[in-house]
């Protein structure tokens, strides 16, 4: 069995801004099940993890769905055991979480949206700890690298206090009120302090104030783009394409798009790894063993443009392989809780 639970329904996750439904809106206009309270959607991690927050951004008024893992995450929408997955794609600071992208890739998932989250780090121990009481800040890899310069002056190793790596930030938290462990503090959001009946002693530690992760909304179906909507949405595509090697090869590929003015947001290289690709709806494979890397690449526009879809005709004769992982809403982050001097 895949440890991917289901808890009871949260409602107290906090509220954001009214760009917070351009995922759902797309969706619903899609295949009309957002706004139902039956859309359960799966993210890695513990309640009180940022993934959740990101699932309550995009869809909410969801039922969570946590996930020991990344790949349970994706097995949960591939079994129906959940009908989206909301997973962390890539951070300004981190990069990109390679994990997901070889999973996508793995899986025959569809992007249907994104979202930006800003991530806002905070220190917590169990009520009535001191600072100077602290021996050891657990968390996440990333977010102790995140907190690197805080951590260094407020709780440095010179001073004995140990930075341990785990698998989670908000399990770090709820680990740390179960088991009542003493002289401990995790880093990890608000809301899993509120969850887990912890104290916050310092909030906003990250080094870089703008630190956003970007997540993407997982589906079984792809959501069809409405010409008619209305709407002055903007639209991104994402696709992982082969090469051959030779000279020149990643230009030519590139060109397709240069030579159109579709504007590319990200191109990301991948090792190939020997696992077969599957290749079509029948499920039929391919083993692609000539091929060293993959890559995959997010750009400006829907599938459902001319220009953009010659450009995917056009690299389909470059490329021995190519599939579009989703075309979905741009989503713009809020920043409005910064100020002038972060950003």
């Amino acid at each position: 069995t895949i440890p991917c639970a289901r808890p009871a329904r949260a409602r107290t996750a906090a509220r954001y801004s009214p760009s917070r439904t351009v995922v759902a809106q797309a969706d619903a206009a899609g295949l009309g099940l957002v706004g139902s309270n039956e859309l359960r959607v799966a993210y890695q991690g513990a309640p009180g993890a940022y993934s959740e927050q990101a699932c309550m951004l995009a869809y909410d008024d969801c039922e969570p769905v946590p996930c020991s893992q990344f790949e349970h995450a994706f097995l949960a929408v591939t079994e129906w055991r959940a009908d989206r997955a909301v997973l962390p794609i890539e951070n300004s600071l981190g990069g990109s979480i390679h994990r997901n992208y070889d999973l996508l890739l793995k899986y025959r998932l569809h992007i249907v949206g994104e979202v930006g989250l800003p991530i806002n780090h905070c220190i917590m121990a169990l009520p009535g700890t001191k600072k100077e009481e602290i021996v050891c800040v657990q968390s996440h890899p990333q977010a102790l690298a995140q907190c690197e310069n805080y951590l260094n002056t407020h709780y440095p190793n010179s001073r004995g206090v140990v930075h341990q790596a785990t698998d989670d930030t908000a399990d770090s938290a709820k680990r740390i009120a179960q088991e009542d462990i003493k002289g401990y503090a995790a880093i990890a959001s608000r809301r899993a302090a509120e969850l887990y009946d912890m104290e916050i002693l310092d909030e906003g530690i990250q080094d870089d104030k703008l630190n956003i992760t970007r997540f993407v909304a997982l589906a079984r179906e792809p959501v069809p783009i409405k010409d008619d909507d209305g709407s002055q949405r903007q639209y991104k595509t994402s696709i992982v394409f082969t090469l051959k090697e030779g000279p020149g090869v990643l230009f030519k590929a590139l060109s397709v798009f240069a030579l159109r003015d579709i504007n590319l947001t990200k191109l990301e290289s991948r090792p190939m790894r020997a696992a077969p690709i599957v290749t079509d709806e029948a499920g039929s494979v391919q083993k692609l063993k000539r091929f060293n890397f993959v890559f995959y690449c997010d750009f400006v526009g829907g599938t459902n443009d001319a220009t953009v879809q010659n450009a995917l005709r056009h690299l389909g004769e470059i490329a021995p392989y190519m599939r579009v992982l989703g075309s979905y809403p741009m989503h713009e982050t809020d920043l409005s809780h910064l100020s002038t001097k972060d950003v």
